[in-house]
């Protein structure tokens, strides 16, 4: 499986919405800037482990919930395309 941060930020961006949190909110939360917040939600950014354990903990998950998520999303795109060829 081929890593993807267009997809780790997708992911991410999903779970805030989905608990109805903005950016400013939510990345006060995680004890970053809004900016940085941002930028790893589009795919800008790369995350160091610290920063991915504020981000879960922001969105009140545990690190490896949040990463099962971004795994299983990163498969279906694997096999989504390998279905397509």
């Amino acid at each position: 499986m081929e890593f993807d941060l267009k997809i780790v930020g997708e992911v991410i961006r999903q779970q805030r919405l989905k608990k109805k949190l903005s950016q400013e909110v939510v990345s006060g939360f995680a004890v970053i800037g809004r900016s940085h917040w941002s930028e790893i939600e589009y795919g800008k950014h790369t995350l160091w482990l610290e920063t991915f354990w504020k981000m879960a903990d922001a969105l009140d998950m545990r690190p490896s919930e949040l990463m099962r998520l971004i795994e299983d999303e990163m498969e279906r795109r694997e096999r989504s395309e390998q279905n397509q060829e």
